[in-house]
Formats: structure tokens, C-alpha cells, sequence
């Protein structure tokens, strides 16, 4: 409840002192929330001047005013507002906040931080070696992430000393799933999943420990836990596959053959992937789709042709089976979606594999749109920034003119018919 008077809160609050008001909260929060020190005003105008001249009890003249905050202080103690300068900001605003005190604070809770990692690596069977003290020197670089308490971070690093001392115990042997390693460390089977910071700091303590680069991207984190003889989760991702006729007598060639022949398709995850030495005969060409949908049309259909299903943005586990055909010398058809991420998506697949674009042109797109209209189709409204296809220059322009998005499904028949022909 406030114990300004109705007509004094009034007055203090009018334009002709919002900016002293301003200027003063400022001078506070940073000077250890004491009305100490002086403030200066300038280009101040006729009203500012004459509120001014009345709050402060003297005649100003000019465009420029310095204000002594000891003396405001005096000044509205001995005023109708009967508080100091202090009180009677945080009666006109939020209460001040030291920001000295804050810096201050937050300087000793970033040495009770890192002075605790220290403390851990001393305990630890880490002590001495020269890639740890360099991983302590990295982290103390890079800070705590934002949003990252004190104790999460004392409690994160101490977690992190101590996997990365288990997982370079010189007498350990066999292999741990990364799961059950996490869970020995958090309590939680998902505590070394990739994004989290405890899984950062591990992978970068081990490509230290292995003087090797920290990785980018999955698959190359995937290969730093197995430095450490750790397997990541390599069955839960699929890719899914249709078709493919590898060759070779290995039991896994012969029952990719044997689904194919079968029409059946397939689901291969990262594991399969380590293992698997796919050569399709020469000059193959591996279609490439985005929806699901495609690939179930063309197992009900019984199609030839070897299909890839991207599932939507191309997981590392896609982009693995494809690296893998590519280097086989496989050729790739793309297509999918006509909505500006489809075209995204499908610029990335053409560039990395120099996919040729299937049905997947402006002309291709006007067709389906007229299609579409005649059947008396619904229409989807094409939503989000444009984007250019590198295969066509003429389709993101025509998919502006029209404004309507087409998925994959609406492309279904043509494309079974086109994956209906001899492998």
C-alpha cells in the first residue's frame, strides 16, 4: 500500500521528473543503492525546468542541470512526500536492486563453482594429468550456461569428474551402454543424452583425453563415445528403406534381398548401419522420398525400384544409409514436399548427393495444383519465407504466385508409377 499522498504521487509522477526519476534509479542500482554522487541532466525542456525548480527548491535556468542526489534525498525528506530519495522510488517503481551486490554475488558463486571442480579433479583418479587441467581451463573459458544454478553447475561438474574418471580408469574393460552409465552417475538413464550439459562437458573431456577434435554432428559423437568403449543408443533411430537389392552372401544382404522380394519394407537403425556393407549392382538409383506414406503405396503396389524415406527432416541415420550408397556409386532421385521446408530439405539432399529432382519442377507443381483444383480438392495455404530450389529457379516463384502447399500425397500415384519400372 502506498504512503505517498494521492496529490504528492500525482505530481512526483508527471512528465516534467520521469526522466530524473530514470537517471536516479540508474545512478543507485549502481552506486550500492546510496544517494550518493550527482546526476546531470541535458536538453531539458520548459516543463522538466520548472518541476524541477519547485522539487528542488531553487530557481533553474539553462538546458542543463546537475542534480546532487544527497541533496534530492534532503529535499523530498523535508517535501510533502516525507521519504527519502530511495523510498520514494520504489513507491513510484519496482523495488531497486544492488547491482554492485548482485556482481558481487555472483562473482563468489562462480568461484564456489570452479573451486569445487578443482576440489573434485584433486579427489579423482583425474589429478595431474594434463588434458584435465586443460578441460578445467576450457570450461572456466566458457562459464556455466545461462539458466544454470550454482548448485546445478557444482552438482553437473562433480557428475562429469565422475564419469570421465570411470571411463578412463586405465583397468576398466568391457563396454557400458550410455544409458546405464548415465543412470549410474544422475540416477537418470537419459542424463548423458545429446544436448545436455553433462554430455557436453564428458565428450569434451574425452576428445581431450584422445587428442582429437570435438565432434559436430551425431554420427562423430556416436564414434567419441566408442573411444571409450560406450554405446550410444544406436537401435531407437530408423531409417526406412524399400527395395534394396545389396549384394554380397552375408545374412543381412540376404534378407534385404529376401524383403525386396518379398515387398516388404525395412527399418534399419544406426547399429544395422556399423555393419552392414551395402553395394547394390553399378549405377543404381536409389529414389528418395520425404513421407512414409510413399513408401507404404509402393509395397502395396509391389514397385521395383529401391526407395529411401527421408521421414521428414533426414535424421544422421538417413544421411548415414545414404553416404553409405553414395559411396557405392548409387544415383539418387529426390522428392517431396511442395512447402517451403520441403524445399529446404530437398536443397540439402541435392546438394550433398546431387540428387536429380523427381517430379519435383515448377511445371510438376503447376500440373498438381490444377489437378487438385478440378478434383475439387481442398486447398492447403503455402505458409512461411519462400525459399529458392536449386534445381529450378522457376518453382519458388510459382509456389509464391499460387500460394498453395502439396505434400507428397497428392504426387502419390505418379510416383508409384514412376517407382513401378525394372530396378
Amino acid at each position: 500500500m502506498s504512503v505517498l499522498p494521492p496529490a504528492t504521487r500525482g505530481w512526483l509522477t508527471g512528465p516534467g521528473l520521469a526522466r530524473l526519476w530514470s537517471a536516479a534509479r540508474g545512478r543507485l542500482e549502481r552506486n550500492g543503492v546510496r544517494s550518493a554522487g550527482s546526476l546531470r541532466l541535458t536538453a531539458v525542456s520548459a516543463q522538466e525546468r520548472t518541476d524541477l525548480s519547485l522539487l528542488l527548491g531553487r530557481p533553474l535556468t539553462g538546458t542543463a542541470v546537475t542534480v546532487r542526489l544527497d541533496a534530492l534525498d534532503e529535499h523530498l525528506r523535508s517535501s510533502a512526500a516525507g521519504l527519502g530519495l530511495r523510498q520514494v522510488l520504489e513507491e513510484l517503481g519496482p523495488p531497486l536492486v544492488d547491482r554492485r551486490a548482485v556482481r558481487e554475488e555472483n562473482a563468489a558463486e562462480r568461484q564456489r563453482v570452479w573451486a569445487s571442480l578443482a576440489a573434485s579433479l584433486d579427489a579423482s583418479p583425474l589429478a595431474g594429468l594434463e588434458w584435465a587441467h586443460q578441460w578445467s581451463d576450457a570450461l572456466r573459458r566458457t562459464g556455466v550456461p545461462k539458466g544454470v544454478t550454482p548448485e546445478a553447475a557444482v552438482r553437473t561438474l562433480q557428475q562429469a569428474v565422475q564419469v570421465l574418471g570411470a571411463l578412463l580408469d586405465p583397468y576398466r574393460t568391457g563396454t557400458r551402454g550410455r544409458g546405464e552409465l548415465a543412470a549410474s552417475a544422475t540416477g537418470s538413464a537419459h542424463g548423458l543424452d545429446d544436448g545436455t550439459w553433462l554430455s557436453r562437458l564428458v565428450q569434451r573431456g574425452i576428445a581431450l583425453a584422445h587428442d582429437t577434435h570435438l565432434p559436430g554432428d551425431a554420427a562423430g559423437r556416436r564414434a567419441l563415445w566408442r573411444l571409450v568403449s560406450v554405446t550410444p543408443d544406436e537401435v531407437s533411430s530408423t531409417v526406412l528403406t524399400y527395395g534394396l537389392r545389396p549384394l554380397g552372401e552375408d545374412w543381412r544382404a540376404r534378407a534385404l534381398r529376401e524383403r525386396a522380394d518379398h515387398r516388404a519394407e525395412t527399418h534399419l537403425t544406426s547399429r544395422d548401419l556399423l555393419d552392414l556393407r551395402l553395394h547394390l549392382p553399378a549405377g543404381s538409383v536409389v529414389h528418395i522420398c520425404e513421407n512414409p506414406r510413399v513408401v507404404e503405396a509402393a509395397a502395396d503396389a509391389g514397385c521395383s525400384r529401391p526407395l529411401v524415406c527421408t521421414s521428414g527432416s533426414a535424421a544422421t541415420v538417413v544421411l548415414t544409409l545414404l553416404d553409405a550408397l553414395a559411396s557405392t556409386g548409387c544415383r539418387f532421385a529426390y522428392h517431396g514436399d511442395f512447402d517451403w521446408p520441403g524445399i529446404a530439405l530437398a536443397n540439402r539432399i541435392t546438394r550433398r548427393y546431387g540428387a536429380r529432382p523427381w517430379r519435383m519442377g515448377a511445371d510438376d507443381y503447376e500440373h498438381l495444383v490444377s489437378r487438385s483444383q478440378a478434383e475439387g480438392i481442398p486447398q492447403l495455404p503455402l505458409a512461411g519465407q519462400p525459399v529458392s530450389a536449386v534445381w529450378d529457379a522457376g518453382l519458388a516463384p510459382a509456389m509464391a504466385a499460387l500460394g498453395v502447399a502439396l505434400h507428397e500425397e497428392a504426387t502419390l500415384d505418379l510416383l508409384v508409377d514412376d517407382l513401378s519400372g525394372p530396378p
